[in-house]
């Protein structure tokens, strides 16, 4: 019988101060950094989940909605939103925090994680136990992006 999971166990926030190291010529976090933390998290999130090696399969979507400056703080939660056999998806927010507490959100990606054993072959991962309204939303909406990368696949993309 597979094991299961619920989708809080894997869940993980991170933190990060917007330094000088971390932002582009035109003063603001460069994208390429943002996009490490983000697959950094995917795979933390993944690991959580399958509790064996997880590789990156895609980054389904990635979009940039605002900026972050240098001395903003930075927060990522991750967490997952699809499982299949040896699949994880894995959804991404990353939030600008205000010295108030109030988060604004920059930014939203889907990454599709891999779990693997120690030859590389793929391995199954435990089932996804959904309960709440929100986690049935984004079940959901995982099922019709796993659909359309399948289609992208079929399609040679």
């Amino acid at each position: 019988m597979r094991k299961m999971k619920h989708m809080e166990d894997s869940r993980t926030e991170n933190t990060y101060l917007i330094m000088n190291k971390h932002i582009n010529g035109y003063g603001r976090l460069f994208g390429g950094v943002l996009m490490q933390w983000i697959d950094e998290m995917a795979g933390i999130v993944a690991y959580r989940h399958a509790g064996t090696i997880v590789t990156t399969a895609c980054v389904d979507n990635l979009n940039f909605k605002a900026g972050a400056y240098l001395g903003d703080t930075v927060v990522l939660i991750g967490k997952l939103t699809y499982v299949g056999r040896t699949s994880m998806e894995v959804r991404i927010d990353t939030y600008v925090e205000s010295p108030d507490g109030t988060c604004k959100v920059i930014n939203r990606a889907y990454e599709v994680m891999v779990a693997l054993d120690q030859n590389d072959n793929k391995v199954e991962v435990p089932g996804l136990i959904v309960e709440t309204e929100s986690e049935k939303a984004e079940w959901l909406g995982a099922q019709k992006r796993n659909a359309l990368r399948k289609e992208r696949r079929i399609e040679g993309y």
